[in-house]
């Protein structure tokens, strides 16, 4: 599904005219006409502002999903992320030897609570 498809029925979903959703939104009418049409890529800051305006995903927004929300309710801290974008980029040699080193280092700091416990 493309966008701009997806903009459309969000909109009528919502019971909107595109006037309406135009005044809520405070931008000119041909320019949403144009997104919704597929006759203008929608840029990224207006794409947010969609997603936050009817409470769903970019990634639904932009047809890359069907499922309006993030089902679990995860978020992934920035931190976090940059962790699996590097752990992905590994080989799978290195992700088993990641593992076990990661293993390691939870025993160790379970056996340095349970000594801080039993003090």
């Amino acid at each position: 599904m493309q966008h701009y498809q997806r903009i459309r029925d969000l909109r009528e979903d919502h019971d909107l005219t595109q006037e309406a959703l135009c005044k809520k939104l405070y931008m000119h009418k041909t320019t949403y006409t144009n997104y919704e049409q597929g006759k203008h890529s929608v840029p990224l800051d207006f794409a947010v502002l969609l997603a936050n305006f009817y409470d769903v995903s970019l990634d639904y927004l932009a047809g890359r999903t069907n499922l309006p929300k993030n089902p679990h309710g995860i978020t992934i801290a920035d931190d976090a992320l940059l962790v699996l974008q590097k752990y992905n980029a590994l080989t799978e040699r290195n992700k088993g030897r990641l593992e076990q080193f990661l293993d390691t280092l939870s025993e160790q700091q379970a056996q340095q609570k349970e000594t801080r416990s039993s003090v």
